[in-house]
């Protein structure tokens, strides 16, 4: 692939599908529905602490653990530095979960992360970084591209939703789906122009991002149960904590930093988080299928046969 189709791809083709992503976000969500959260804190206290500082220390602690090369070590924290995406939207849709939930979760989280993200990924480079040839990051561009790429697309779908609903309702539908191709392609594309680069690195970051992943999940359920939410809300914490926005870590990596060893982690992890994110549906809409099998079982008797007396 040629150096003009990977700058077309990094500057135009990542950008749009971000702010798509992002749109179609919005048109899910009112003011409402933050309103609501209000009236769930436990949830959203619980939600919100699970990705924006679990997250973060568990993908700190794993980079220093395994001792992972820089580029590694700091492509974890920009993973590990995003919101949730729409992708767990639509996980949390599939396996029954709480959608409103899971949307507010994600609305909110991007807004907070125009702040943490060059927060927590400028400390990282400096850490990682420590002897020199850290890739540059500004951060008013950065904090600025956020707010383009993210808090727009939001608030312009936020206003459709308000000023037609029929119309989010239907485009929100459409856009759904094509939310989670975009991402797929993305994935896709990061892979093709940097196979080789995957290749040589992928025994040495494959299992960290593999672990990274479980342990998400499992923080979010951990969490969810430690605060006594409800089985819906479990689900969703341990979905919304699991699946980042891997679309917006690639942007930051390949648009921001212009550093392709960056997205390493976040092209890895996409793979890995679809994966095991269709597991997770699989077993949860297993277990609520022998649950209501159970359930049938236990009325059936329950019931007083045919010519008892009652």
């Amino acid at each position: 692939m040629s150096e003009d189709v990977i700058t077309l791809v990094n500057t135009r083709v990542v950008p749009l599908g971000l702010m798509a992503i992002m749109f179609s976000l919005g048109l899910s969500v009112t003011v409402a529905d933050f309103a609501r959260l209000l009236r769930r804190p436990k949830a959203t206290a619980v939600g919100l602490g699970g990705q924006l500082v679990l997250l973060p220390l568990i993908a700190w602690s794993l980079a220093l653990l395994f001792q992972l090369p820089p580029a590694m070590a700091v492509g974890l924290v920009i993973l590990a530095a995003c919101p949730g995406g729409v992708t767990s939207n639509a996980v949390v849709f599939a396996a029954r979960g709480d959608v409103a939930l899971s949307v507010t979760l994600t609305a909110c989280s991007s807004l907070i992360t125009i702040v943490t993200t060059p927060l927590l990924i400028g400390l990282g480079l400096d850490y990682f970084y420590a002897s020199g040839d850290a890739p540059v990051m500004n951060v008013g561009q950065t904090v600025q591209r956020l707010l383009q790429m993210t808090v727009l697309p939001v608030a312009v779908g936020m206003t459709v939703r308000q000023l037609l609903p029929a119309l989010a309702d239907v485009v929100v539908k459409v856009l759904r789906p094509v939310s989670v191709l975009i991402l797929v392609l993305v994935i896709g594309l990061s892979v093709v122009t940097s196979a080789e680069l995957l290749k040589d690195n992928l025994f040495t970051a494959g299992p960290v991002i593999y672990l990274l992943n479980l342990l998400a999940m499992g923080s979010g359920l951990a969490l969810a149960r430690a605060a006594r939410l409800q089985q819906g809300e479990r689900m969703t914490l341990a979905v919304e904590v699991g699946v980042q926005n891997a679309t917006m870590a690639t942007f930051l990596s390949l648009s921001i930093l212009n550093d392709w060893e960056l997205a390493i982690v976040p092209t890895l992890y996409g793979c890995i988080m679809l994966i095991n994110a269709g597991i997770l549906v699989r077993l949860l809409k297993r277990r609520q299928a022998q649950a209501g099998t159970e359930g049938d079982s236990d009325n059936t008797l329950a019931s007083p046969k045919e010519g008892a007396a009652p």
